[in-house]
């Protein structure tokens, strides 16, 4: 331990246990919730770095404050390298969140009330895109389409039928639940018949893109592609602005001084650590031992009889319905996996008549288990204790065993930056 963490010990005896509490969590359960993932070392030494210190309003050259000299060179580290991985025009790296990232968007390139043509909620999309309750869904009128919940496909031509009424200024293609890909060139065709922006939010999958497991929107002519940090990335908690050379003047001034004041330097210190990461073989390695871990557990499912939304996946991910599966909800799934030391999140399904909190799914996802280095071999018995759980979900006997069985295989697989 380091003298800060003994420092800690001694002085925050009650921070110091929740710290411990959740590395050993984390060390001894399998995360599968598709959004969280294991950042590299090298990741959590910049976080706790001095550029925590550092106030740096602005841009590098043109900073609000004196002493700036490192920060710029971190920052230009990090946007140089952002648009060589993601093969962009431009890149900002200052947004907070993948929230922030979006609303910087929709406010530098749109007027209040514009339409916006995006994924519905339940069948895939993000409060971002739309949801009544984010504030950009009342600052924006926002359009939505939807998948067929067998397949997971789109029907276009109802896609261009809508566009063609609605004149969206904006046509966004990217989801937080969805376990297919996207037909990006046939998103293009219709926005560029009616002139409207391309969009990708690629939160979830902004990895894959970056270790060529997955397509890159920008091949296909989008302007505009966001991806967070933290996820298949496996970098700091951040989001990022890629998008075409003429936009950047607008998304720039839309992230600071527009919706957001200093960015965090610490974190933006560890996105340039990791966009060198993602340009070795070891990393696109690893994006395309995702999406095989996650083929491998979605077909292991399928066996045992589990019904998945869209019948499998594309991508990272998938949506267990464990309403038809099993009789339960996903909050009570997601209780259940979760004392087996299974760690998901409950998930609504395409046109749910259930509530958020208490929805008909969960989602599963392999970047987390991918990074400690488990396999397809794992994710296979993964699927047996998954089932065996959802299957008796109050025989406390049976969920202790598995819990004990997870923990076994825990202990052949290191948790990056812990162990």
């Amino acid at each position: 331990m380091t003298a800060n963490i003994d420092y800690l010990e001694k002085n925050d005896p009650a921070v110091f246990n929740a710290l411990k509490g959740e590395e050993e969590r984390q060390k001894s359960g399998i995360e599968l919730i598709p959004s969280e993932n294991y950042t590299f070392p090298e990741v959590l030494a910049a976080l706790g770095s001095v550029f925590t210190n550092k106030y740096s309003e602005g841009y590098p050259g043109r900073r609000y404050y004196g002493g700036q000299e490192y920060t710029d060179i971190i920052e230009n580290l990090a946007r140089d390298r952002a648009k060589t991985v993601f093969r962009c025009e431009h890149a900002n790296v200052q947004p907070l969140s993948g929230s922030a990232m979006n609303q910087a968007v929709y406010l530098g390139l749109l007027e209040p009330g514009d339409t916006i043509m995006a994924m519905d909620l339940s069948h895939g999309g993000h409060l971002t895109h739309g949801a009544p309750v984010s504030h950009m869904g009342k600052i924006f009128n926002f359009e939505r389409y939807v998948t067929n919940p067998v397949d997971g496909s789109i029907d276009f031509d109802q896609v261009r039928k809508d566009a063609l009424k609605h004149k969206p200024k904006m046509i966004l293609a990217g989801y937080t639940s969805y376990p297919r890909d996207i037909d990006y060139a046939k998103f293009k065709q219709i926005a560029d018949e009616i002139g409207a922006i391309t969009m990708t939010d690629a939160s979830h999958f902004g990895g894959l893109v970056a270790g060529d497991a997955m397509k890159n929107p920008f091949d296909f002519g989008f302007d505009v592609v966001t991806t967070t940090t933290h996820k298949s990335l496996r970098g700091p908690r951040g989001g990022m602005v890629l998008c075409k050379k003429e936009f950047a003047k607008k998304i720039d001034k839309s992230v600071f001084p527009g919706l957001q004041g200093g960015p965090h330097m610490n974190a933006i210190a560890g996105i340039a650590i990791t966009l060198l990461k993602a340009q070795q073989d070891e990393f696109k390695q690893y994006a395309n031992q995702v999406l095989i871990n996650a083929k491998t557990l979605a077909q292991a499912l399928l066996d045992r009889q589990a019904s998945l939304v869209t019948g499998g996946t594309d991508n990272h991910m998938m949506v267990l319905d464990t309403s038809i599966s099993y009789g339960i909800n996903g909050k009570v799934a997601e209780a259940v996996l979760d004392q087996a030391g299974i760690t998901t999140n409950k998930q609504i399904i395409p046109d749910d008549p259930n509530p958020p909190l208490r929805p008909s799914g969960i989602r599963i996802g392999t970047p987390a288990a991918t990074a400690r280095g488990m396999g397809e071999k794992d994710m296979v018995q993964l699927a047996d204790w998954i089932v065996d759980a959802l299957q008796n979900p109050e025989d406390e006997n049976k969920i202790a065993g598995i819990k004990h069985d997870v923990e076994q295989l825990c202990r052949k697989f290191a948790v990056p930056g812990l162990d």
